[in-house]
């Protein structure tokens, strides 16, 4: 078994890679030809926290892996994450267990490329003006994979704590050709093309008012007692996930940025336009005029982590880096 540390995964992640390697793997999902079960979660009340397992299985990748998750949102500020992750990766024509690698890395990486993957899809070609809400990992790898997408001019990032905000645009402004700057949320949206939720808000962090014609939305966030869109967002919007079944389905795999306004009355599931994947096959269309707002809200599904850690396994054997261990 190839044993890869959290250092050598962030090394071995081509995000360019991992954007186009999307497209395909969404297209499975989408089709049935991937199998991603909802996730199931042990919960640990007294920390709000849950450990959670993701297994999928991608036909056209030859990948067959499992992720462990953990999201204990009391780790913010603290030296760890608040999401922590491990992934074993199966030989899927033996069920052998073949490599093992973390997780952490690649749940942030492939969350951001998905993201990107839906501003290639729906947001405006012209797109140059990027806001990001939220400070932590995800608002970091989200801005460098819409980087990729979409040029990106100027980015805005906005957070509970400016502070962290200022630091976090710092940091960002010393590696992208950009003008990068904090802001609070309402001017970080003000005129923004693209718009990246990455929090863990109770209350909504986008909201209609402040939204400009032709915005393309993600949202990434996940709070069991909270959300990041509003109603009014979410009814005007062209919404789009990453599956149907798991954004609509129940806690833990599901979605309150949908469940909310269902069942407020606010929309119906007929609501949500399409999957990532009927966009990739044509199944479906996507933006339909400039000034149209499109929304991609995320959950998370297992083929994503299944694509990452396929290409980071190949790479790793390419570059023979890891530790080969054995387990009997």
């Amino acid at each position: 078994m190839l044993v890869l540390g959290r250092s050598q995964v962030e090394a071995l992640i081509d995000m360019d890679a991992l954007i186009d390697a999307l497209a395909p793997a969404m297209a499975d999902l989408s089709a049935g030809r991937a199998s991603a079960p909802d996730r199931i979660a042990a919960l640990v009340p007294e920390r709000e926290g849950f450990l959670a397992a993701m297994p999928g299985y991608v036909p056209s990748t030859g990948v067959l892996m499992t992720k462990l998750v953990s999201l204990f949102p009391r780790n913010a500020g603290t030296p760890l994450p608040t999401h922590q992750a491990v992934i074993v990766v199966f030989d899927p024509a033996t069920g052998a267990p073949s490599a093992l690698l973390d997780g952490t890395a690649i749940t942030a990486a492939r969350t951001g490329a998905c993201s990107a993957l839906s501003a290639r899809l729906l947001a405006r070609e012209d797109a140059t003006v990027l806001a990001v809400l939220g400070t932590g990992v995800q608002a970091r790898s989200h801005v460098r994979a819409m980087c990729r997408v979409r040029p990106i001019g100027e980015v805005r990032v906005a957070g509970r704590d400016p502070a962290k905000a200022a630091a976090l645009a710092a940091e960002l402004s010393s590696e992208l050709d950009a003008e990068v700057r904090a802001v609070t949320p309402v001017e970080a949206l003000d005129g923004a093309h693209i718009a990246a939720a990455t929090t863990h808000a109770l209350e909504p962090v986008v909201r209609r008012p402040w939204l400009t014609p032709g915005v393309h939305v993600t949202s990434v966030g996940y709070n069991p007692a909270g959300r990041e869109i509003d109603d009014a967002t979410i009814a005007d919007a062209l919404v789009c996930v990453e599956s149907r079944h798991a954004a609509l389905a129940p806690f833990p795999a599901g979605s309150n940025d949908l469940l909310m306004p269902i069942r407020h009355g606010v929309i119906t599931a007929e609501h949500v336009h399409a999957e990532l994947g009927e966009l990739v096959s044509g199944n479906k269309p996507g933006r339909t005029s400039p000034d149209q707002i499109t929304l991609y809200k995320s959950v998370g599904v297992a083929v994503q982590d299944a694509v990452a850690a396929a290409l980071v396994v190949t790479a790793a054997r390419v570059q023979s880096v890891g530790e080969e261990i054995t387990l009997v």
